[in-house]
């Protein structure tokens, strides 16, 4: 798997520094709440060591520190943090040694290790932005001058704590055949990249040309041989707006991929435990709901209390969903009119449950059964799928994850009727906005903002 370059003090942290933290902090809780230090202790500190050790060099914890981005680093975190949590707990429910802990302790280490990880985040990223370290830019030169090589220099030059300063452009094309902003900073066609990287000792060369210009890149690759500058070739990727890319290789052959469900490798793990865990609790917790709310819809008409419907899943799949039925009819065939204000067949209790949502509680029974998430893309009835596939582009991508029960488009206000192409387009782009941004820190926010829009939105009916 191909990875970012890492300064040697951020592999370092990831490594060795977070993991210290980790087992740094259970016997400093063991002192405050007098609890003794048994050798069982010591055996949980080396697993924790390890596992963290493993999992946060994975996740390239410390990466903020490049990015500088607080609410992502949390995000990363907590991560990183229920996934080492859930090894030990895997570990000890196999050995059946949890009896030997103090569940205090435990407790209270849970919710300490990952707030001390978080501040030592916060205090390295000002000693880094106060001192010197923060401000030594590195310079570099792209090989290309179109809009990607202007958008890539823009991330260049803003990148959190360690900057990297343009020094120009390189295009063979004409000037007037390129953007005005790139015209300013032209230093020169492809041919003297490699003797201006000389003469100025840049470090840093970024290739943005075109996949079309294969031939040209390989002469250039060719002619920077001389030089002991870094290369790095920018992809333009985007251009697709496909979801996030991945970088792999197979054997020795590098692959990247353009299409790819965020849920790979770590991810899928950590994100069907958080499904299972929450959908669990919440059945739990509403048992006495769910048993008041079968009664009601059994009394309120004649009909089955679930309704089931055909729907598409995870990599198009067709799935079955469970609702609490709200309607006079159970319609699942071909063409299937969308519930609109005032329907006639929604019944009393039905347009209750509906405009609180209480008619989706049944799919946390969805979830434990792995076909639907608990945050994702709002799953489509099989008909509806057919039609809109044909008429937004990107449609079918969303299907890369499970559906979800809520999501990050049913937050920002897409929630209920789909009645035009350009309403459905726009909750088309806001499920594969999530694809691409996808953490856990996000999922738990969308959680928290859905019960918000459930007492607000009238768009629900």
């Amino acid at each position: 798997m191909f990875r970012r370059t890492e300064l040697p003090l951020l592999t370092f942290l990831n490594r060795v520094g977070a993991p210290f933290l980790v087992i740094f902090t259970l016997p400093l809780i063991s002192v405050v709440l007098e609890v003794d230090f048994t050798r069982e202790y010591l055996a949980l500190a080396v697993l924790s060591f390890l596992a963290s050790s493993l999992v946060f060099s994975e996740l390239n914890l410390f990466r903020s520190l490049q990015e500088a981005n607080v609410v992502k680093s949390a995000g990363n975190l907590l991560s990183g943090w229920l996934m080492v949590f859930g090894i030990l707990l895997f570990i000890g429910y196999a050995t059946k040694s949890s009896a030997y802990y103090s569940r205090r302790v435990l407790l209270t280490w849970f919710l300490m290790a990952p707030l001390a990880i978080f501040l030592c985040q916060v205090l390295l990223r000002t000693f880094i932005m106060r001192t010197r370290f923060g401000r030594q830019a590195r310079t570099a030169v792209i090989a290309g001058a179109g809009e990607l090589a202007l958008h890539f220099a823009r991330k260049l030059e803003t990148y959190g704590l360690f900057p990297t300063q343009v020094k120009g452009f390189f295009d063979d094309r004409q000037p007037q055949r390129l953007p005005a902003t790139s015209r300013e900073m032209l230093s020169g066609t492809l041919a003297d990249l490699a003797s201006y990287v000389q003469r100025n000792c840049i470090p840093l060369i970024y290739i943005t040309l075109p996949m079309a210009a294969q031939p040209r890149t390989l002469k250039l690759l060719d002619e920077l041989k001389d030089t002991t500058a870094s290369i790095y070739f920018v992809p333009d990727i985007s251009i697709a707006s496909l979801g996030r890319a991945y970088f792999d290789q197979v054997g020795e052959m590098p692959v990247i991929g353009v299409c790819e469900s965020p849920f790979t490798g770590a991810n899928g793990i950590i994100k069907r435990a958080w499904d299972i865990v929450i959908a669990s609790l919440i059945l739990m917790l509403v048992l006495p709901l769910f048993i008041a709310i079968v009664i009601g819809v059994k009394l309120s008409s004649p009909g089955p209390v679930i309704f089931k419907q055909r729907r598409c899943g995870l990599d198009g799949r067709e799935i079955v969903i469970y609702k609490f039925r709200t309607m006079t009819v159970c319609e699942d065939g071909e063409i299937i009119p969308q519930a609109r204000r005032y329907d006639s067949r929604v019944t009393r209790i039905g347009g209750f449950l509906r405009r609180t949502s209480l008619d989706e509680l049944p799919q946390f029974i969805n979830v434990l059964q792995g076909r639907m998430s608990v945050v994702g893309p709002r799953p489509h009835a099989v008909a509806h799928n057919e039609m809109y596939r044909k008429l937004i582009k990107g449609y079918m991508i969303r299907h890369k994850v499970r559906p979800g029960i809520t999501g990050w488009a049913q937050i920002n206000g897409l929630r209920g009727q789909t009645d035009r192409v350009d309403k459905m387009r726009a909750r088309i782009e806001f499920d594969l906005e999530y694809l691409r941004s996808w953490s856990l820190f996000l999922d738990f926010w969308i959680i928290v903002k859905t019960a918000k829009v459930i007492c607000k939105d009238p768009t629900a009916y």
